[in-house]
Order: C-alpha cells, then sequence, then structure tokens
C-alpha cells in the first residue's frame, strides 16, 4: 500500500506527482533534477480527492522511497503528525490573516526532519483577501525547501496572482466503477451496495465510503429523496423546510459540541486559568475569539448539510428528467426508480428543468448568506407539485 492509494481513478495526477517526487528526490541529493516548484494548486470537484492527493504528495515528499505508504515520514505527512509537513484547514467560513501569517513564518524555517517544509492548505477559496495578500507575499519570494499546497475547487476560487505563480494539478470525478471497485475491496462490502452507494453519491469519494458503510446515512439520504413526492400542499413545503434546517443545526450542534468543551479546556490550560479563580490578561480576548470562530463553525456545518440535501434534491431531478427524455437511461438514484417514474409521469421537462435551476438558485442564495429557512421555503414551494 503506498500514499497513493487513496487517490480513486485519478491515474494521471498520480503519474505527474510522482513524477515530481521523483525529481524532487534527485534534487535534494545533488543531482541534475530540475528545480522544485515551490507552489501547487490542486483543483477538482468536492470528493474527487483535492485534500488527499496534496497530503500524499506531501507525504512522497519526505519518504526516502516517493511514498511507500509504511516509513514513519509517510504515516506522520498523511495524519498531520510531520514536523514539516503542516495542515491548514478551517471549520469556520473563512481562513483569516493571522493564521497564514503564522505559517507563512514557519515556512520560512529550515526543514527540522524532512526534505522540504510543507504547507497544505486544504480550503484557499476560503482565504479573505488580507491573507490570500500575506501568502502571495511568500510565494513571490520562496524559501528553497518550502513548498506550498493549496486546494480548491476550481482555479477561479483563488486570485489570479495566487494561481498564476502556482502550477496547477486538476482531479477529475472519479468514474463510478472505480469507486464501486475501492468500496468492495477495502469496506469489504458487497458489489451491490458499493455500486449504489458509488452512484449516489456521483464521484464523492466521501459520500460514497459513508453511504457503502453506514445505515444512517442511508437512512437519511432515503429521508430526503421523499421530498419532492411529499410536496403536495403549503402545509407540507413549511414543514419540509423546517426539518431540513432543524436536522442540519442538530447535525451541527452535535459535532461542535464533541470539539468545543475540549478547545475550552485547552485554552485555559494554556492560560493556567482555574474555574474559580483570576482571569489572567489577553484571556477574555482569546476566549471572546475562540467563541466566535466556534459560533462560525457551526453555522459553517449546518450550511454544508443544507447543501448535501440540495444535491441530492438535484440528483432526484436529473432522474426525473432523464425518465421524461431518455427512457431506459441509467438513474443514479436507482433505488427509488418508483418515485422517479411517478414524478416523471406527472409532469414534463420544462416543469423539472425549472425545478432544477430552482434548487441552484438556493444553493447560490445559501451561497450568498441568505437566511436557510427562508430559502428553502421558497425552494419547496417552488418544488410543489
Amino acid at each position: 500500500m503506498t500514499v497513493w492509494d487513496d487517490l480513486v481513478g485519478q491515474d494521471a495526477v498520480v503519474a505527474t506527482l510522482r513524477a515530481a517526487a521523483a525529481s524532487a528526490q534527485e534534487r535534494v541529493a545533488g543531482g541534475p533534477g530540475p528545480a522544485m516548484t515551490h507552489a501547487w494548486l490542486f483543483t477538482g470537484p468536492p470528493g474527487s480527492g483535492r485534500s488527499n492527493a496534496a497530503r500524499a504528495f506531501a507525504a512522497a515528499l519526505q519518504c526516502e522511497n516517493g511514498g511507500c505508504g509504511t516509513c514513519q515520514a509517510c504515516r506522520t505527512a498523511l495524519s498531520g503528525a510531520h514536523a514539516d509537513v503542516a495542515l491548514v484547514s478551517t471549520d469556520g467560513l473563512s481562513i483569516d490573516v493571522a493564521e497564514v501569517r503564522e505559517q507563512v513564518r514557519m515556512a520560512a524555517m529550515r526543514p527540522t526532519q524532512g526534505r522540504w517544509q510543507v504547507v497544505v492548505v486544504e480550503d484557499a477559496d476560503r482565504l479573505t483577501e488580507k491573507a490570500a495578500d500575506a501568502l502571495l507575499k511568500s510565494l513571490e519570494e520562496p524559501p528553497p525547501r518550502t513548498v506550498w499546497m493549496l486546494c480548491a475547487p476550481t482555479a477561479e476560487d483563488v486570485i489570479v496572482t495566487i494561481r498564476s505563480r502556482s502550477r496547477q494539478v486538476v482531479l477529475r470525478t472519479p468514474p463510478v466503477d472505480a469507486v464501486a471497485r475501492m468500496l468492495a475491496e477495502r469496506e469489504q462490502v458487497t458489489p451491490e451496495l458499493a455500486l449504489q452507494a458509488a452512484r449516489a453519491a456521483q464521484g464523492h469519494v466521501g459520500r460514497a465510503r459513508a453511504l457503502a458503510t453506514k445505515e444512517a446515512v442511508r437512512e437519511r439520504r432515503r429521508a430526503v429523496l421523499a421530498i419532492p413526492g411529499s410536496l403536495t400542499s403549503l402545509g407540507a413545503c413549511l414543514d419540509a423546510a423546517a426539518t431540513i434546517t432543524q436536522t442540519a443545526q442538530a447535525q451541527a450542534d452535535e459535532v461542535a459540541e464533541r470539539l468545543e468543551g475540549a478547545e475550552r479546556d485547552a485554552l485555559k490550560m494554556e492560560f493556567g486559568v482555574e474555574d474559580r479563580g483570576r482571569r489572567p490578561a489577553g484571556y477574555a480576548g482569546r476566549l471572546g475569539a475562540l467563541e466566535k470562530d466556534q459560533k462560525r463553525r457551526r453555522t459553517r456545518i449546518a450550511r454544508d448539510s443544507i447543501d448535501g440535501v440540495l444535491i441530492d434534491l438535484m440528483s432526484f431531478y436529473r432522474d426525473v428528467l432523464a425518465a421524461q427524455t431518455a427512457p431506459g437511461a441509467e438513474l443514479v438514484n436507482g433505488d427509488v426508480a418508483a418515485s422517479v417514474a411517478e414524478l416523471a409521469a406527472a409532469g414534463t421537462p420544462e416543469q423539472t428543468l425549472a425545478r432544477i435551476e430552482a434548487i441552484l438558485a438556493c444553493r447560490e442564495a445559501l451561497e450568498a448568506n441568505a437566511a436557510p429557512q427562508l430559502a428553502l421555503e421558497n425552494l419547496l414551494l417552488t418544488l410543489r407539485l
């Protein structure tokens, strides 16, 4: 098993990164290899494996064997424990300038254990304007042993001055059969369940794995796919919108509560705070900043959950449109083919297209910070039968 094994259906990308890692090894050893590219931009649709590719490449650069997957350098780089591999991600809505400045400062140092100082920014599209400017300065004058790896859905999601200084690696949506084969081999699920999960996830490897291995995830999906057929009245639409919002918030609260206590305890330990003692100078400000970050994280998790619902709804109406215009076409949601056929018979392709466009408009509204419940109510009233 190597560090590249999790990159499902990305053979061209793996070949490029393997060659770059081998060239970097030659360069470190004093050979004639070309200079190492100091900034890489990994792009691709959600679930294609952008951050997995960056992490695998980071491990390969630190590994004597180009990413064997078993040595300490590989294991620690992949897990985030390697001293010379920094993983920058965010549970909030953005990555601020303070975080980037700290990483720029660390990136300027020579590697302590490995061959390269690597910084993986998993959500480069969430960099604030000031954070992007701070990063740009490091890319313009890179230290000799520093490599930045930025991940974003598309190149257009990062500022032009950053992408012009980066080598782009474009990942594709993994083929359904490749994802299904991976699930059957690694998760030991039946080929039928693996194929169903791969189709339903539409190339999102992480979601496919969750669908294949967790009954609760499959049950939530079934509940979402039942929504279109239930929208027969105004009350049903409003109830469905409320249920989606409440479920998303509950999921956000569950995740956040698991993390927030430990974060507050770590802050107390850092400042030496006791439950009934005096608060040291600076503690109140750090606590306030932490609470703001935690609130932003809850908001992001809830919105990501709602977006997952909208993607499932869009895949359902895609199937309805396929049934209306190309009978016999393979369905994404084959397990609910009867519901798809029922809605296909009850409407026209033009109506289905209008519903898909309404879902896209709702996603854009939520991206622009619209109130989730109001946006969902407006959408579901549009989808009403």
